[in-house]
């Protein structure tokens, strides 16, 4: 059913379920469009260079036989790997009594039948290739037949494809010479008919996209490539070229400084694939064209550490998931490998308890192998102010300690139309003395929106997108013009950042606005160690009618002259309207949401400061400060 077009009037916004959410549907909205002529990766692929540079024999994927010799060294002699080595058989041994995968869509997707294979092969493979044992590889040949027997893999949503493609070409790769040659034989033809050949019928926004998309779906289809390049090495050929030209349009979304544009739990995601593609690539060919060292590729991965605030939550904007793993991060793993800088192993959850590990990373198996290659050769830490420029800039304010008291800050420009973009520019995040005073709504399971008829993907300015308020800047800490949605188009940029102890940055948010106001600038600052200052530099003009400053927080309020007070778990923060103390801050309760769609938080409320345009100059200051006491 669709929502009235009316509750977009309503400035109502909703969030996030107190503690953490089920893991985000790692899906996407509509590809966007190739960005020009990015950097691009060496391509050398033709027939002729498969046949003198393919590795020949397997392991070949993301595996060799030298890689293999170190993990197993590395399992007797290291206690990280052999513990995390001790959760991938465990995750292998809980397999080998469920049935095996059938073709169980999910609305308009399979993607949870590839994820699952993909696990499977992952961890399957990898404790078979170490402990020999024939139930690990009876299992595996019971699963690669199922899945090749399936009428297809979901071309339509052709992740569900990349990923079913990836798995089978792991375990055809990691553990063939020892199945039965007529399911390696199922495998690959599958791997062809259901996996490649899709991919060349039809139009494919995903093959030079600039989002996830193109980095699992091109990545799926280079290791389908490689396996069945013995068998059909035109197409093997073709295609992992083709992805070579593709690539960069996604990889170029890093730069100039590490944001991944579509927020952590994508980072997660599209880096996932980028990170497997170029593990893959070296071991099949002894070099991976560039990918590892494309432009702020590897920055990325400060990005992400950078993303997971004291608490343990990331800073969740865009359609980000809310907590981090506790499982350890195996694909930032794989940067600490990469530039042997310890900060990137998060050793301590490597280390803990095998029970407590649960369901690992889908890619695990092959994680566990860059894993045991990690040497430390240097040791750098994160900045205290850090500024992300790009399509979706950020800036953070930190202490330097990852002490769950921490101070934290997180705020943004961007636009809405980027993928999984909401109406949030100008928005923020806060944490002080372990709580998170100043919330991001975060995002909603993707299906139980879509099964209601809901058109979630589409971001034109009149979208049902932005009745969400999730979505809409209703439900976000940013200034909203006249009671109107942001403008889609509307890019706000990131103008000036400064380090130091008092760091600042500032944001053009004039285009969020059209012709409400002639000119937006947001500031935030730390002028202490307990405080966060936004200031607003407003221009108005003939249209601008009323002014409302948002702040959306979970903390029990208390409205006092000037500003109000906020609390949560014991502890005490201070709001006060320095540039208009006359003006009264309103409450706004969102517990429950507005709409049926919305997503319910525990406690959820929205402040506000409305201020009309009459009782202001042309040219205005507003100023707020948040203190903790």
């Amino acid at each position: 059913m669709k929502n009235p077009k009316f509750l977009l009037t309503l400035g109502l916004c909703a969030g996030l379920l107190t503690g953490s959410l089920q893991q985000v549907r790692a899906e996407t909205a509509p590809v966007n469009q190739p960005q020009q002529d990015p950097p691009k990766l060496k391509n050398p692929i033709t027939v002729s260079y498969l046949k003198r540079n393919l590795r020949k024999s397997s392991p070949k994927l993301a595996l060799t036989p030298a890689w293999e010799r170190n993990l197993k060294q590395k399992i007797r002699t290291d206690a990280m790997v052999a513990n995390y080595y001790a959760a991938v058989k465990a995750n292998a041994d809980a397999l080998l009594d469920e049935p095996a995968l059938r073709r169980e869509m999910v609305g308009r997707r399979l993607l949870g039948t590839s994820r699952d294979m993909l696990h499977r092969m992952n961890v399957l493979g990898i404790a078979y290739r170490i402990e020999g044992e024939q139930h690990y590889l009876d299992k595996i040949n019971e699963e690669l037949l199922a899945v090749s027997n399936f009428s297809d893999w979901n071309p339509s949503h052709f992740l569900d494809v990349a990923e079913m493609a990836t798995a089978v070409a792991l375990a055809v790769d990691w553990v063939g010479k020892d199945l039965p040659k007529a399911t390696v034989s199922q495998a690959k033809q599958a791997l062809i008919e259901k996996g490649i050949q899709p991919s060349w019928e039809g139009n494919h926004g995903w093959i030079n996209g600039t989002n996830n998309w193109n980095q699992v779906c091109n990545g799926g289809m280079i290791a389908a490539s490689i396996v069945i390049a013995d068998q059909d090495p035109e197409l093997a050929a073709k295609t992992i070229s083709r992805s070579l030209d593709g690539m960069p349009h996604a990889l170029a979304e890093y730069g100039p400084d590490g944001v991944y544009p579509e927020g952590s739990t994508y980072w997660g995601y599209g880096t996932a694939f980028s990170v497997l593609t170029a593990s893959m690539l070296q071991s099949a060919f002894g070099t991976d064209f560039g990918l590892a060292e494309y432009p702020a590729f590897k920055a990325s991965a400060d990005f992400r550490k950078l993303s997971i605030a004291p608490s343990g939550w990331y800073y969740n904007y865009a359609d980000c998931g809310d907590r981090h793993s506790q499982a350890g991060d195996i694909i930032l793993a794989w940067f600490g490998t990469e530039t042997g800088n310890p900060l990137y192993l998060e050793k301590e959850k490597f280390l803990q308890p095998v029970a407590d590990m649960g369901k690992l990373h889908r890619i695990a198996g092959a994680g566990l192998v860059w894993l045991a290659q990690f040497e430390a050769s240097e040791s750098a830490g994160l900045p205290t102010a850090w500024k992300g420029d790009g399509a979706n800039p950020l800036a953070i304010f930190r202490d330097d300690s990852e002490a769950p008291d921490a101070y934290y800050f997180g705020g943004k420009g961007g636009k809405a139309t980027i993928s999984h973009g909401n109406m949030d520019a100008g928005s923020f995040i806060w944490e002080i003395d372990g709580v998170r005073w100043v919330v991001d709504p975060g995002n909603q399971p993707y299906n139980e929106l879509e099964i209601t008829g809901f058109d979630l993907w589409g971001r034109c300015q009149d979208c049902e997108r932005w009745t969400l308020l999730t979505k809409n800047n209703y439900g976000h800490s940013t200034l909203t013009v006249n009671g109107e949605l942001h403008v889609n188009e509307g890019f706000a940029s990131l103008e000036q950042f400064s380090e130091g102890p008092q760091p600042e940055a500032v944001f053009d948010l004039t285009p969020v606005f059209g012709d409400n106001l002639e000119l937006a600038h947001r500031t935030f600052s730390r002028p202490d160690e307990n405080s966060l200052m936004i200031q607003d530099r407003l221009v108005t003009n003939e249209n601008t009618k009323m002014i409302t400053w948002q702040l959306m927080t979970q903390a029990e309020v208390e409205l006092v002259p000037g500003g109000a007070i906020l609390r949560q778990e014991g502890k005490q923060v201070r709001l006060e309207n320095l540039s208009h103390p006359e003006l009264k801050v309103s409450l706004v309760s969102l517990d429950p949401a507005p709409l049926a769609l919305d997503r319910q938080i525990a406690g959820l409320k929205r402040l506000e400061i409305r201020i009309p345009a009459w009782v202001l100059d042309k040219e205005t200051r507003l100023q707020v400060k948040l203190q903790a006491f």
